[in-house]
C-alpha cells in the first residue's frame, strides 16, 4: 500500500485494473495490494452464516406429501425461477406483470400441473430499511402468487447499511429461513397471508420429483461472485463437495434425477453484469472432485435472460446449459445479442428481456439431457437425464423463431 507522507500520482482511472496487460504481468497495485478486481473483491467478502443441520430439504416438507406424491405420480415437475425483484426508483410495474403472469401459470384444482414452487435467485430486496421493504417489494408484489416461494440471497440481500442494516443477510433470514413458518406481522398488518420460508440456510439442498436443486450463496461484491466467505471461509465449498459426492453416490444407486446448481452472479454473461469465471472454477473443482457433471446452472444478477450452452470433458463428456434469469422486475438491462458466439468456454445462443423462467421434467419424452423453458417465449423442458461417458447428451432442440 501507499506510504504515509509521500504524495502518489493521480490515478488515470477510477480503478487500477483498467489496463491491456494480463493480471499475471502486473505488478501489485499499491493502491489495493493485487493485481487483480476478483482479489480485490474477495478481501471485502462478507460470512456466509452455517445452515441448521445437513441443509438438505424435501419437497414434500415444503408443500406437503399429497402434493409431492401428485406430482411424481403426474410424470413431470415444473418451477418457476427469476431474480433481481424489488421495485426500481419506486415503479413496480415491471415486478408486478412478472408476478401476475406467474400467477396466471396455476389453475385451482390442477395441483399435479402447477408450478411446484418459485425459485427467487437472489437480490430480493435492494437498499437499506430492508426488513421494512419486504412488505412492499416481496409480500405485496406476489400477494396473489399461490406457490411457495423457495430463495437464494443475491449480493444485495447480504450489503450492509449503517442504523438500519447493520447485520448482513438479517432481513433475508428472518423471512426466508425461520425457524417455523408464520405469517409475518408486516405481512397480515396488511391483510396478506404468506408465511416465512423455513430454509435451513443461504445454501441448501431441495430434493424433488425429478430434480435434485442446490442453491448456493455468491456473496455481496457488484462482481465476481464467490462461494468463499470472509477471512477465507469455505465451509459452504467444504458442504458442496460432500453434498455432490452423496448425490453422485446416490447417481450410481440408480437416482436419475436431474440436477440444477444455482447461484445469484452467474458464470457467463454478455449483458448487465460480468460473468463470474473463478466462481465457475469453484463449482467445476467440486463436480469433477464427486464425479458428477450438473444438468443446469441457474443465475440471475445481470438484470436480463441470457443463455448458453457448454459442453465438458470432466469428469465425463456432457454438455448443460448456463441461464442467467436476472429479469424479475427490477431495472432491466441491455444484453448483447445472442448469435453462438464463443463465450469464456460457451456458447451464447439466446438473449432476452423482460422474462422469467419455467423449468420442468416432462415425463412423456425420453431419457436424455434437456431444456429449460423460459416463459412466453419457448416450448422446450428440462427433461430427467443420465450423464454416461459412453451415451454422450443429445444437442438441445432447435429454439423457435420469435
Amino acid at each position: 500500500m501507499r506510504r504515509r507522507g509521500v504524495s502518489p500520482e493521480p490515478l488515470r482511472y477510477a480503478q487500477p485494473f483498467f489496463t491491456p496487460t494480463p493480471p499475471e504481468q502486473r505488478a501489485v497495485s499499491p493502491e489495493t495490494g493485487t493485481k487483480r478486481m476478483s482479489a480485490f473483491a474477495g478481501q471485502h467478502l462478507g460470512p456466509i452464516p452455517p445452515p441448521r443441520g445437513t441443509a438438505v430439504m424435501n419437497l414434500a416438507d415444503i408443500i406437503g406429501k399429497q402434493g409431492a406424491d401428485q406430482i411424481q405420480t403426474s410424470g413431470a415437475i415444473r418451477f418457476h425461477a427469476t431474480g433481481d425483484t424489488g421495485r426500481a426508483s419506486g415503479d413496480s410495474t415491471d415486478q408486478d406483470d412478472v408476478a401476475g403472469a406467474m400467477t396466471s401459470d396455476y389453475q385451482a384444482g390442477h395441483d399435479a400441473t402447477n408450478p411446484a414452487f418459485f425459485l427467487h435467485l437472489g437480490d430480493v430486496i435492494y437498499g437499506p430499511r430492508k426488513s421494512s421493504l419486504y412488505r412492499d417489494e416481496f409480500y405485496r408484489p406476489y400477494m396473489k402468487y399461490p406457490g411457495k416461494i423457495l430463495a437464494i440471497p443475491g449480493n444485495h440481500d447480504g450489503e450492509t447499511f449503517a442504523g438500519t442494516d447493520p447485520t448482513p443477510l438479517q432481513a433475508f433470514l428472518d423471512n426466508f429461513c425461520a425457524s417455523q413458518a408464520a405469517v409475518p406481522k408486516i405481512a397480515s398488518d396488511v391483510g396478506i397471508f404468506r408465511e416465512t420460508m423455513t430454509q435451513p440456510g443461504v445454501y441448501w439442498l431441495l430434493q424433488a420429483p425429478f430434480v435434485n436443486v442446490i442453491g448456493l450463496y455468491s456473496n455481496i461484491a457488484e462482481g465476481p461472485g464467490s462461494l468463499t466467505g470472509a477471512k477465507g471461509d469455505k465451509k459452504q465449498l467444504t458442504w458442496l463437495q460432500a453434498t455432490l459426492t452423496n448425490l453422485k453416490k446416490a447417481k450410481d444407486a440408480g437416482d436419475n434425477r436431474a440436477l440444477v446448481i444455482a447461484t445469484h452472479h452467474p458464470p457467463f454473461s454478455e449483458g448487465g453484469h460480468s460473468g463470474s469465471s473463478l466462481m465457475l472454477q469453484e463449482i467445476d473443482q467440486a463436480c469433477i472432485a464427486a464425479g458428477i457433471v450438473p444438468h443446469a446452472l441457474l443465475a440471475g444478477h445481470t438484470h436480463t435472460y441470457q443463455r448458453y450452452t457448454r459442453n465438458v470433458t470432466k469428469p465425463m463428456a456432457a454438455q448443460l446449459i448456463c441461464m442467467d434469469v436476472g429479469d424479475g422486475g427490477h431495472a432491466a438491462s441491455s444484453v448483447a445479442a445472442a448469435n453462438g458466439q464463443t463465450v469464456g468456454d460457451a456458447k451464447f445462443v439466446k438473449s432476452l428481456r423482460g422474462l422469467w423462467l419455467r423449468v420442468g421434467h416432462g415425463g412423456q419424452e425420453p431419457p436424455g439431457r434437456g431444456d429449460v423453458r423460459d416463459y412466453r417465449r419457448e416450448k422446450d423442458f428440462l427433461r430427467q437425464g443420465n450423464y454416461r461417458s459412453r451415451h454422450p447428451p443429445r444437442h438441445l432442440r432447435q429454439e423457435p423463431k420469435e
